[in-house]
């Protein structure tokens, strides 16, 4: 019987690195999209040994052209990072808008399963606490994350358009802050940035007062959950993320202790539309690929701090 083949968009990236990891560890043969606009080589250094996996350096912006079978799409490809989505915001636009046409026609092509890659992103700064999937948000369109946001809420949008209308096996997560190694230092995401500045003894940057919370997920359960819903019969959008709920401050203050750190720590204005609160009900994730997240916080960060320590 001949092995299962997926391709995965932004297969370079932190995300998508580890998932191509974990699909050649299944038995599967991987095709990894990337043109390496934040996807760093080094996250798949050690793939490329394997026979299994290939590389394909392109757009997903542009049509995806596959010789033979493909099992699955996984539409990874996207820039997640604040500092990356608001320098570039219109190629933030268009991975979720024509990237995410290009991944569903080459899923419509191939008969294969679509899984897109959305994010927490889509409740905005949300009125409903924790967020469950039935919530449809609270999200500035015009605003300076509207690029990212409504990148994500159009590219759910056109793949319940391509479930409906063609019929596609189409799956959405919804990602809830996620960590661990292959984040880049200065990634503009909070736990790298918070890692980063502590090995160096340079300033924790908070915004704000530090009082907003976030819930943050570590990689491998992440991937975990990501595996089981490729998987699943489930084609509603479905959260993934750790329900643990911490402040900015109680993350810049556990980093300071496990990093042993004389970094201060500072303040800086809250940026525009920055959610106040957000957690995951993962009632459904529970539910119907029962599936929770194992590794805690303080867990999950040894593990961060020793890959950025190396």
């Amino acid at each position: 019987m001949s092995k299962k083949r997926a391709v995965i968009t932004g297969g370079a990236g932190f995300i998508g690195s580890h998932l191509c990891k974990r699909l050649l560890d299944e038995g599967y043969k991987v095709i990894c999209i990337d043109n390496f606009i934040t996807g760093s080589h080094e996250n798949i250094k050690g793939l490329n040994k394997n026979r299994n996996f290939s590389l394909l350096v392109h757009n997903v912006c542009k049509e995806i052209k596959i010789k033979g079978k493909v099992d699955y799409v996984l539409h990874c490809a996207s820039l997640a990072s604040p500092d990356d989505y608001l320098n570039f915001p219109i190629q933030t636009l268009k991975v979720g808008s024509l990237g995410t046409h290009n991944s569903l026609g080459l899923a419509k092509a191939k008969g294969a399963v679509f899984l897109l890659f959305s994010t927490s992103e889509v409740y905005g700064d949300p009125l409903m606490h924790p967020q469950k999937e039935s919530y449809w948000g609270n999200v500035n369109p015009v605003g300076v994350r509207g690029c990212y946001d409504e990148s994500k809420r159009f590219a759910e949008a056109m793949a319940m358009a391509y479930h409906r209308t063609h019929k596609i096996d189409t799956k959405i997560v919804r990602i809830f802050n996620t960590y661990g190694p292959h984040m880049r230092n200065h990634d503009g995401r909070v736990v790298p940035n918070f890692i980063s500045q502590a090995l160096n003894n340079k300033p924790i940057t908070v915004y704000g007062k530090g009082e907003q919370t976030r819930s943050f997920c570590y990689i491998d359960d992440l991937v975990e959950g990501l595996y089981r819903l490729m998987l699943s019969n489930e084609n509603d959008p479905v959260n993934l993320g750790n329900p643990g709920e911490f402040t900015i401050m109680q993350l810049a203050k556990l980093t300071l202790k496990l990093t042993n750190s004389k970094s201060k720590i500072i303040y800086k204005k809250l940026p525009q539309d920055d959610p106040r609160q957000r957690q995951p009900d993962i009632s459904r994730a529970k539910k119907t690929l029962g599936w929770g997240p194992k590794v805690c916080l303080e867990d999950g960060l040894r593990k961060t701090i020793s890959w950025f320590s190396r």
